[in-house]
């Protein structure tokens, strides 16, 4: 209440009390107090008389626009005119009311600040979506980008292998070969981050229990965050079950308590929660993306320096870090966030400076069985063979790099860079072709149709998809169709070999 006149401020508030309205206020009469309680007391509402022996309310108006816009303004005089008002009107004002009618302040305040509220909330909302829209944007661009540069990964691990298998461990050279391939390696590990981030990875979703992923990392954990951080898990004993890729989510724990350990230099604590969670309707209409429904929450809290808001806005973008240089490569958070939303989960992430931080994952409930724990590795196959392997992929480095390493392992290989040349060979080939090794994204006909044509010519074929990234043309949301055999680009020789093998000898989905 901007009012100097104190029969006026309770003639004002016996109104509100009448109306039923509750309420705080503050009164203030100069414009220093008011400016003081505008950040102090932040009202939800200024009611305001016009005119004030050392303050008018056009001014008071014009304050509260530059720093606090959103806050409904009603003017309450004695002495403003229809022209005037209407003035005050164009300037920002919400309502004004004459103190002979006084009787429409409870109507006026009400109505003002329930717009008020909804403005608040569509703004939000709003916000909400432009974030969710660049999220996605920059998830195309880094996917593409990935592709690409997993096709070049690709030739540069391939041939650096084949060139340290050739020259022996005692050439001078082998030193120079290694770091070749230990770079390539780590540019690997930034784009596989970014593919988890674009959501074009393959998972191998079952039904776990969160609790206890959290407790088989719980030692790991401690080693990673050091003695000076305590880590505290406050784990629900009846948690529901989720479906997702058990070493997904280990990263996802990873990766936050490391996030959270950085931002304790001086030590803290870190806090690991799970509890069922229902979101509702009035939950899903106030978060963007959220479905209604039942949900397991895992919650990692930190006691360190928080972050503001401009921080947030930004925080699961790819390569956006508030860490020295050399000390982070902003993928830690971004890889958190594609494999939530792979899962069809959702994160939300509650932090102010100087308060900590928490980042809440909602990960949809399941009813299903625990899935039977996985069996040990089964024994390798041989890597080499003698029979004969069509290669088609559109990159010529890739596909130089599979018919240099097939054939040194003595399989016979046919090669085509397109879809259209495969299916020309394949129609003139005298013999049996035992594989197909194709890429799944090419120009003008992709790998999966590639596939399903030349079944028709040769029922008995044997398939391996590879790619840099995933596509619709053999997965569902980033799960692999069942009975289809793929390999993520790029790939070490000896995994080529190894699935090649697999596939030929039956111990390894190869159908299409």
């Amino acid at each position: 209440m901007l009012e100097d006149n104190p029969a006026d401020r309770e003639l004002l508030e016996r109104e509100l009390r009448r109306g039923g309205v509750k309420y705080v206020s503050r009164c203030v009469e100069t414009e220093p107090d008011f400016i003081r309680e505008l950040a102090e007391f932040r009202p939800d509402l200024v009611i305001s008389d016009f005119s004030l022996p050392t303050f008018d309310g056009l001014s008071a108006l014009r304050l509260c626009r530059e720093r606090a816009p959103q806050t409904p303004f009603i003017f309450v005089s004695g002495t403003i005119g229809e022209e005037t008002a209407v003035d005050a009107l164009k300037q920002g004002a919400t309502d004004y009311l004459l103190k002979g009618h006084i009787m429409r302040l409870c109507q006026a305040v009400t109505r003002a600040v329930h717009e008020a509220k909804e403005r608040e909330e569509r703004t939000r909302l709003e916000t909400q979506l432009i974030q969710a829209q660049k999220m996605e944007a920059i998830g195309q661009l880094a996917g593409g980008v990935a592709h690409d540069f997993n096709n070049l990964l690709t030739a540069i691990l391939g041939f650096a292998d084949i060139a340290l298998k050739r020259v022996g461990s005692k050439d001078p050279l082998t030193d120079d070969l290694g770091q070749i391939r230990n770079a390539g390696q780590r540019a690997s590990e930034l784009t596989r981050q970014l593919l988890a981030f674009s959501r074009k990875q393959i998972i191998a979703p079952r039904v776990v229990d969160l609790n206890t992923v959290v407790h088989g990392m719980e030692k790991l954990l401690r080693r990673v965050i050091g003695e000076d951080i305590d880590l505290i898990t406050v784990l629900n004993p009846h948690l529901g079950r989720v479906k997702a890729d058990v070493g997904q989510l280990e990263q996802v724990i990873m990766n936050l308590a490391v996030n959270a350990r950085d931002a304790m230099p001086q030590g803290g604590k870190i806090t690991i929660e799970s509890a069922d969670a229902d979101l509702d309707e009035a939950y899903a209409r106030s978060h963007v993306a959220v479905k209604p429904g039942p949900y397991v929450m895992l919650a990692v809290s930190d006691t360190g320096c928080g972050m503001d808001k401009a921080t947030l806005a930004r925080l699961f973008e790819p390569f956006f870090t508030t860490k020295d240089k050399g000390k982070g490569t902003g993928l830690g958070l971004s890889t958190v966030y594609g494999i939530v939303k792979q899962s069809n989960g959702n994160i939300w992430v509650y932090s102010e400076p100087g308060q900590g931080s928490t980042f809440k994952i909602y990960l949809p409930r399941v009813e299903e069985p625990l899935a039977a724990p996985r069996p040990g590795d089964v024994r390798k196959s041989a890597a080499g063979g003698s029979e004969v392997i069509l290669v088609v992929e559109d990159d010529e480095m890739v596909r130089n790099l599979a018919r240099v390493v097939l054939r040194q392992v003595g399989y016979a290989v046919l090669e085509a860079g397109n879809g259209d040349e495969a299916l020309r060979l394949c129609e003139k080939h005298p013999g049996r072709i035992h594989l197909l090794l194709t890429d799944v994204i090419m120009p003008q006909m992709g790998g999966r149709e590639l596939a399903r044509r030349l079944k028709q010519l040769r029922p008995d074929l044997r398939i391996v998809f590879f790619s840099g990234y995933t596509s619709n043309a053999i997965v569902h949301h980033g799960i692999l169709e069942s009975g289809l055999a793929f390999l993520q680009k790029p790939f070490t020789l000896d995994a080529l070999t190894q699935k090649v093998r697999a596939v030929l000898d039956g111990t390894e989905g190869g159908g299409a």
